[in-house]
């Protein structure tokens, strides 16, 4: 049941807009074409055997770890929902 202004589901909307974004977000970031042999951020080497597993791989493991690390800070909020379909 909707409090407020809220309609029946917005709760279920809201996690779907979360769960829909964050897929977005992950299909953006899938690398495509050949890989690089050496990270495009550090220029350190990167393994074959981690081009190979990953296809278009443009970073090296330290590099994507920092990066992704940043990215869980920045996704602990939905932002995108509206105010009326928050809880209170």
């Amino acid at each position: 049941m909707a409090s407020g202004w809220a309609h029946d589901g917005a709760v279920q909307d809201q996690i779907d807009a979360t769960v829909n974004s964050a897929v977005e977000r992950a299909r953006s970031r899938l690398s495509v074409g050949d890989s690089l042999a050496h990270c495009e951020e550090c220029e350190a080497e990167i393994p074959e055997r981690r081009r190979v597993a990953i296809p278009g791989v443009r970073l090296c493991i330290q590099c994507q770890s920092e990066i992704e690390d940043s990215d869980k800070v920045k996704s602990l909020y939905n932002r995108s929902g509206s105010k009326d379909s928050q809880l209170r």
